[in-house]
């Protein structure tokens, strides 16, 4: 038998799949050669790793292991500062993680694996990253099997080798077959394991360490390894899950009141309405816990639609929805599922026919891929009951968005922490008449209250337009006041000219020069500090300071001007985290920030926006800001995400006026009116922060301060004004 002859599926999910019994097993006992990259090394995914390899050592077969060292801040710091050698302070790193088994199980593993090594078949390496300006750990998780007729699969992923990754959290491996039309990915991952284990990877280093292989023989080796290890214990490894269970709210999960009331309005309205509760208070598994309801009472037979913004936002869901029980379709442009269209077609299909045990179903996708047209047609041979949940449900007010509100799904929820839609009336009323009504209010305040969120403390910072800045900003607006017509409703509005023109005003002003001088004053106190995060604007600085010409021409990204700050100037470990960054880097950078030993701040544009979950952050910098009080308040939410040993959030938001506040009183009637639409935008943005913060008396002074020289009086946070103004 060859590896030609093993069951095989293109991915394996921890929570649908025993990974070790359906994967390694079968497959290492046809192999005779094993190449892997494992990220970290510790005792514990050396154990990991042990399983599945008794049948490749009986075939004579090799293992070569490439693993990481986990470098605390304190290793970090010495390696930079020269106080002892790169290599021993690696090497110490690395047995700092071998500790003992934890239990009689893991010990034979570890007696097995260091066997190995005194034999010569299991040969060990440590790599890092290495280059001018940073070293780091070396993340990459993948795998080669071979076997003796020269058949391979290569596998990557997320999976740690380690106990907790395996069956506690929820990792995902993608596989690829040398025999099934795979063989250039395959031929990728061996030349790209053979450079690295030759030292040959760019900015990436290999240490040869023998006095590693001598420490595990010397601690783990107890006598004759047990190659039959896992026939013996195989039976200890948890059951796959049952892809027949019932849709049910996981048991180490347990809703709050608040949930479940919600679910309990939305049943009484004939499972119609809307869940309208801040980010971070728990509205998917408040969603995923209807859709068990609902699906417990029609016994099974419905058929549901999620829909989320964005690729991501869809892999975050798919988590959750393994977790209550579902084996999804997950459709989007670059899924996975490759046949997701005719999973879904076979889905609906099988509904309609009411074939036996198929009369459930998920399918979970991206508003772009939910718009397509063959999901639509799908739709709309849909005959039973259907059930479409929609997160970020504002965006389902617009106009494009209308037609897909179907009348097949009779069944409806809303997930929203700003359901209504900013100066579109007609937009909200349409979500109102769809989804029903609110079946539940969970407000910001509130979730700090009960500790959903973490309470925060709120610094406003003032900035000002330059001379050159503030010509620009007189000229758009004088370009807008010729653009403004009358709508259908009698209300004045910005003609299509005049949007662009207000997208142009509200790019300058959230690249205005003066933010990044005031950051690097501000960012002084927190440059040994880490969960720091830099929200810029899709923007550029339109004349940057003499500092940072010499890395950038006149009119740069503000982004990586914010970066040339904190990274050159003020010598912090940062990255970038843009769209520019594919998924699988976005997860690696996550990673790295929350464990913060590398990694001090992300610089970041629109994240906040995006449902990115990092709830690390501890200090966010906003620098790019919006008058929709949907956008604000989400990213504020976003920011207050509760995590281990954050007591509270700060928020240091950049206040724009058009110029220095003493100023203003030299002004004309008609330049003050003129400049009082940027002043009462960013008052009201700063008003909504400024109310429920910690240190509320010290952040209204700051807005007093600017009420007071602008003549303004009243409370500003219903104020809405301006046309289109915004990011």
């Amino acid at each position: 038998m060859s590896l030609k002859e093993v069951s095989l599926k293109n991915e394996y999910r921890s929570l649908l799949d025993n990974v070790v019994r359906d994967f390694y097993v079968p497959l290492l006992k046809e192999a005779v050669s094993y190449k892997r990259a494992v990220g970290f090394f510790s005792s514990s995914a050396l154990a990991e790793i042990a399983k599945g390899i008794g049948g490749l050592v009986k075939n004579g077969g090799t293992i070569q292991l490439v693993a990481s060292p986990y470098l605390s801040e304190d290793d970090v710091t010495a390696i930079r500062a020269g106080y002892k050698k790169r290599d021993q302070i690696i090497r110490a790193a690395v047995l700092r993680e071998m500790t003992e088994a934890t239990s009689s199980l893991e010990g034979e593993r570890l007696n097995l694996l260091a066997s190995l090594i005194a034999d010569g078949i299991l040969d060990i390496k440590i790599a890092f990253i290495e280059d001018e300006s940073k070293m780091g750990m070396y993340h990459e998780k993948m795998g080669i099997i071979s076997d003796a007729d020269g058949n391979a699969v290569a596998f990557a992923g997320s999976n740690n080798e380690s106990a907790t990754a395996m069956f506690a959290n929820y990792e995902t491996i993608d596989v690829f077959c040398s025999w099934k039309g795979d063989r250039e990915r395959v031929s990728a991952k061996e030349n790209a394991f053979t450079s690295i284990w030759n030292d040959c990877e760019p900015n990436l280093r290999i240490i040869e360490f023998p006095e590693l292989k001598d420490e595990l023989i010397v601690r783990y080796k107890m006598g004759v390894p047990n190659l039959d290890i896992d026939a013996d214990q195989l039976g200890t490894l948890p059951p796959a899950p049952s892809k027949k269970r019932a849709v049910a709210v996981p048991p180490d999960v347990e809703l709050f009141d608040y949930q479940l009331n919600a679910i309990a309005e939305w049943k009484k309205a004939d499972c119609r309405g809307i869940f309208d509760m801040a980010t971070g208070t728990g509205k998917t598994y408040t969603g995923l816990g209807a859709v068990a309801e609902v699906s417990a009472e029609l016994d099974g037979h419905l058929a549901v639609f999620i829909v989320a913004p964005f690729q991501h936002l869809v892999e975050q869901w798919v988590e959750d929805i393994v977790r209550f029980g579902i084996e999804p379709i997950i459709g989007y442009s670059s899924s996975k599922q490759k046949d997701w269209k005719k999973r879904l077609e076979n889905a609906v299909r099988d509904q309609k026919l009411k074939v036996r045990g198929r009369e459930f179903f998920c399918f979970v996708s991206t508003n772009a891929t939910f718009s397509s047209k063959h999901v639509q047609s799908q739709i709309e041979k849909l005959r039973g009951n259907a059930l479409l949940v929609i997160d970020e449900a504002h965006n389902f007010g617009a106009e494009t968005y209308a037609p897909l509100l179907s009348d097949r799904f009779n069944c409806r929820l809303a997930l929203s922490a700003t359901l209504d839609r900013h100066n579109d009336e007609i937009g909200t009323a349409r979500l109102y008449d769809y989804f029903g009504k609110k079946c539940i209010e969970y407000p910001l305040e509130r979730a700090i209250d009960e500790k959903k969120l973490t309470p925060y403390k709120y610094y406003p910072i003032v900035v000002t337009l330059n001379d050159a800045e503030l010509e620009q900003y007189d000229n758009l607006s004088y370009e807008m006041s010729k653009c403004i017509i009358k709508g259908k409703n009698g209300k004045f509005k910005l003609s299509e000219r005049g949007k662009i023109v207000a997208m142009n005003r509200a790019r300058l002003v959230a690249g205005a020069e003066d933010k990044l001088q005031k950051l690097s004053e501000e960012i002084v106190l927190y440059e040994k500090d880490k969960h720091i995060l830099v929200y810029c604007g899709a923007t550029k600085v339109l004349k940057p300071d003499e500092d940072f010409t010499e890395v950038d021409e006149d009119d740069m990204r503000q982004i990586d001007a914010v970066t040339h700050i904190l990274g050159n100037l003020h010598h912090m470990d940062v990255a970038q985290f843009t769209s520019r960054e594919d998924i699988e880097t976005r997860e690696r950078l996550k990673k790295e920030f929350g464990v913060g030993d590398t990694l001090q701040a992300l610089v970041a544009i629109k994240c906040l926006d995006e449902g990115v979950n990092i709830p690390q952050i501890k200090t966010a910098f906003i620098l790019a800001s919006t008058t929709n009080p949907k956008e604000y308040i989400q990213r504020r939410g976003r920011v207050l995400r509760r995590s281990p040993g954050k007591e509270f959030a700060e928020i240091y938001d950049f206040i724009t006026l058009p110029r220095p506040m003493d100023e203003v009183s030299a002004l004309t009637e008609e330049q003050l009116k003129r400049e009082m639409t940027l002043v009462r935008n960013e008052l009201c943005r700063a008003e909504e922060f400024a109310r429920i913060a910690l240190n509320m008396v010290e952040a209204e002074s700051v807005l007093d301060d600017i009420k007071s020289a602008y003549g303004i009086n009243e409370h500003l946070i219903s104020f809405e004004e301006d046309y289109g103004y915004g990011e």
